[in-house]
């Protein structure tokens, strides 16, 4: 059996932990960790991250994921088409995508989940720690990493991309605590994304935090700034789920729209009476 050096132990650590060694490359390892304390040390240390990420709930998709699906395809062929008409307009779209800032936050990203792994490696690598502190450490990493996608999905939503701002609004499934920044840059987004697909998306993300005073009132305030009858049709069908009487006036409003789609009159005729 040949020995191994720290370097190349280092190197099979994920594969020590994840059983694709071989027989003989596993027994160098652990007879090195064994004449290592370093490596000994930083092998325990990576497992336990290993196991810490492992308590992470895993995200489940929501009722709804087919349609923000097909809303992400839809904008995409409809991307794909727009580019095939010029390649000159191709090659100046992919010159600007090296200029988005989004491969710069993916980036940071990438560094604050390293950092994450190295502090949360330096807590686990100390002997004998009390399950409370345990379970706080849990906590303080999943409140960073929720901070964080917070702190993507609020970049996304500016991104020129549709399919990068749908991206963004499915973030809001996966943040637990939604706080006013987020709730002000979706209602921004329902009212004046160029994207009826987004706009409809955000929508349904808004109707989940209806509980919140704000998120209703803003919601009735958009009923009259919409135009597409798609959108029109669902915020309807959303003052009726959510039995917000504060929303007839502004659908009344609408029914004086001399341009307004007929099966829309229809169905906020039908929402008006519902609610009252």
């Amino acid at each position: 059996m040949q020995p191994i050096n720290c370097e190349q132990a280092n190197e099979r650590i994920p594969d020590w932990l994840s059983n694709q060694l071989t027989e003989s490359e596993r027994t160098a390892f652990e007879s090195h960790l064994t004449q290592c304390p370093i490596c000994e040390a930083e092998a325990n240390s990576v497992r336990q991250l290993w196991q810490l990420m492992g308590k992470l709930p895993a995200p489940v998709p929501g009722d709804m994921a087919r349609v923000r699906f097909q809303a992400m395809l839809d904008t995409y062929k409809e991307t794909v088409i727009a580019e095939q008409e010029s390649v000159f307009d191709n090659l100046l779209a992919k010159l600007r995508q090296l200029r988005v800032p989004k491969y710069g936050l993916r980036f940071a990203y990438s560094l604050l989940i390293l950092g994450i792994g190295m502090a949360a490696g330096y807590w686990f690598n100390r002997a004998n720690t009390p399950t409370v502190a345990y379970q706080q450490k849990i906590d303080t990493l999943s409140t960073q990493v929720q901070e964080m996608r917070q702190m993507m999905m609020l970049s996304m939503l500016e991104n020129p991309a549709a399919s990068e701002r749908l991206r963004a609004v499915s973030y809001t499934e996966d943040i637990h605590q939604v706080d006013g920044q987020v709730t002000e840059a979706l209602l921004t987004t329902l009212n004046n994304d160029a994207n009826v697909n987004v706009r409809l998306v955000t929508l349904e993300a808004l109707a989940k935090l209806a509980d919140n005073p704000k998120v209703r009132e803003g919601l009735v305030q958009s009923i009259t700034r919409q135009e597409s009858p798609l959108v029109q049709s669902a915020l309807a069908d959303v003052m009726v789920k959510l039995q917000e009487k504060r929303s007839i006036k502004p659908l009344r409003q609408l029914l004086r729209d001399d341009n307004l789609n007929h099966l829309v009159k229809g169905k906020i005729e039908q929402s008006i009476r519902e609610l009252s």
